[in-house]
């Protein structure tokens, strides 16, 4: 489903046309608690490392400062990440997808990426009627952030 007017809009739009940063960023059409999802991805080599969460004030930090912060759904504040582990996130490119619903994050991602010490958070495969772990910790969880996950 197409998202607002400006959404839609964009579609029409060839390549090197534009429209405002901030009227784009007033027509996100956030979820119900204000949120929108996140795929982070290394710049470099394209690998995802994860999925997390973005409120506007979230979205505004990353931007400005191109350090990346995303919203907490479990503790319900911003999460800017590596502001614990030391593993940061610095933003080289911000996009979002057609409906303008989800934002595609190209980082330079500091050390693993997941709390499990692991280097993205998709280490759980799918092997015929089996689910193995198929990445290794790279740093302890407790390591990481002086107690366990």
């Amino acid at each position: 489903m197409s998202g607002s007017g400006l959404w839609k809009k964009l579609e029409t739009l060839a390549p090197d046309q534009s429209v405002p940063l901030q009227q784009a960023l007033d027509e996100i059409p956030w979820n119900a608690d204000g949120l929108i999802p996140v795929i982070a991805q290394q710049y470099d080599t394209k690998e995802v490392l994860m999925l997390a969460w973005m409120n506007k004030e979230a979205l505004r930090e990353t931007l400005a400062k191109g350090r990346v912060c995303y919203w907490s759904r479990s503790r319900q504040q911003l999460w800017r990440k590596g502001e614990s582990s030391g593993q940061v996130q610095q933003l080289h490119e911000a996009r979002f997808d057609c409906d303008g619903d989800t934002l595609l994050l190209l980082v330079d991602q500091t050390g693993p990426a997941c709390h499990t010490g692991r280097r993205d958070c998709f280490y759980n495969l799918v092997q015929g009627d089996s689910l193995v772990v198929d990445k290794p910790v790279l740093i302890d969880p407790e390591t990481l952030y002086g107690k366990q996950s």
